[in-house]
């Protein structure tokens, strides 16, 4: 074998692991497993000490390297398996000199772990890459770290400080991956609604989205990932007005609709914000669909103040919800509140998912004989830009097909090709 890599969690670690093969390739590493981790959960970090183990039975005579977030932030749970040659912080992985060390004098057990401390850590560099291999659309990082300290998340301290990757990077990246043919940009982070606050001039997310949409007119299809809807700027709300290539689908870090497990994750909002700015986008681009991060089962969080998490669906108008059951993390401040039953944990983590296929149902209802510009994803699937997924016969990942929906699953969309779009 010669390069393998696996990947846990967001979007930014999908582009990162690319990144990180192009530079492990280039320094000549061969024979090598890289895990790229995810620190978001404790299940995150189970999974991958179960991938590190899987990796070295599959493959016993290869280096198995981890890094990612959770390298970052537990670096000993990680040095300490046996089946790991060498941990690499969220830096360094990135870092083609990494590579070109162990591919020249392999690894030496007293330099095992390689991560320095991320905070010390002000720039982001913006890597140009030509794609995501077998990907339908491309992923351009435009923010690293976070500057916040919500009391649930460790995520910064495996990403440090916010950091943002100057707009001329940015666009230059994604006028080369339209050249290579591209049809869909995915702009990522790990906030990426406090972009530019490091720059000169502190631009906003707003800003560089028009500046993408003015200077790269080839592009088709610019789509958000997750956002923070209270740092939302007066020009992002312009575009989502102005400009059908922003696609129209939001997915919203909101975590709860209580008002006071909001303050208690020391979140930016209340529930009255969401509500306001989905009513608002609505109102701009009423073929939107809001998807969203809730949390089920944080500490303290009674049967009423769960309620308003369950209510606010419907209030918003959600249709995508990733729910996470509440997964205390070291080091945390949520990790030293006073602690729910894991049974009503789960319990409400299945509430809240019951409720969100309801939404889902309700959403693919209502696209029944809808006409939806269709991105291929793979034979026979794809996303509309609403980022529902279809089942369609024909057209070639990466292609933009115009796509009459005739049914549904309960899952997903099932379509019927009129034309090729692009």
């Amino acid at each position: 074998m010669s390069i393998d890599v696996v990947t846990f969690g967001c979007r930014l670690n999908a582009y990162e692991s690319e990144v990180m093969k192009r530079e492990a390739d280039a320094a000549g590493l061969e024979n090598a497993v890289l895990i790229n981790t995810c620190a978001v959960t404790s299940e995150a970090v189970r999974q991958a000490r179960q991938a590190v183990r899987k990796a070295k039975r599959d493959h016993p005579d290869a280096k198995v390297i981890v890094t990612g977030c959770a390298a970052q932030t537990e670096a000993e749970t990680f040095s300490a398996m046996d089946e790991v040659d060498l941990v690499l912080g969220n830096t360094e992985k990135l870092d083609r000199k990494a590579y070109q060390d162990v591919a020249a004098f392999g690894v030496d057990e007293t330099e095992k772990v390689r991560v320095n401390d991320i905070m010390s850590v002000t720039e982001t560099a913006g890597h140009l890459i030509d794609g995501l291999e077998g990907r339908a659309r491309a992923f351009v990082q435009v923010q690293n770290g976070c500057d916040h300290r919500c009391t649930f998340c460790i995520i910064p301290y495996g990403r440090g400080n916010s950091r943002s990757v100057p707009m001329g990077v940015v666009v230059d990246q994604i006028t080369r991956l339209v050249a290579n043919g591209y049809n869909e940009i995915v702009l990522t982070g790990v906030d990426i609604t406090s972009y530019g606050a490091d720059l000169p001039g502190m631009p906003k997310l707003g800003t560089l989205t028009a500046k993408i949409l003015k200077l790269v007119p080839s592009l088709k299809r610019l789509r958000l990932s997750s956002i923070d809807s209270i740092e939302a700027d007066g020009d992002l709300m312009r575009v989502i007005a102005e400009e059908p290539r922003l696609m129209p689908h939001f997915h919203l870090s909101l975590q709860a609709g209580d008002d006071m497990i909001l303050k208690r994750m020391k979140r930016r909002h209340l529930r009255a914000d969401t509500i306001r700015f989905c009513e608002e986008v609505r109102a701009l681009r009423p073929d939107v669909v809001f998807g969203a991060d809730i949390i089920a089962g944080f500490p303290t969080e009674t049967e009423d103040m769960f309620e308003n998490s369950l209510r606010i669906v419907d209030e918003c108008g959600l249709t995508h919800l990733h729910v996470f059951p509440f997964s205390p993390r070291p080091g945390t401040p949520a990790a030293r509140m006073p602690q729910l039953p894991r049974q009503i944990v789960k319990e409400r983590g299945a509430r809240l998912r019951t409720k969100g296929q309801q939404a889902v149902e309700r959403h693919l209802r209502s696209e029944v004989g809808q006409i939806r510009s269709v991105l291929i994803e793979k034979p026979g699937l794809g996303r509309t830009e609403q980022f529902t997924q279809v089942e369609v016969p024909g057209g070639s990942a990466g292609q933009i097909v115009e796509t009459r929906i005739i049914g549904h699953t309960g899952r997903h969309l099932t379509g019927s090709i009129l034309s090729k779009a692009a």
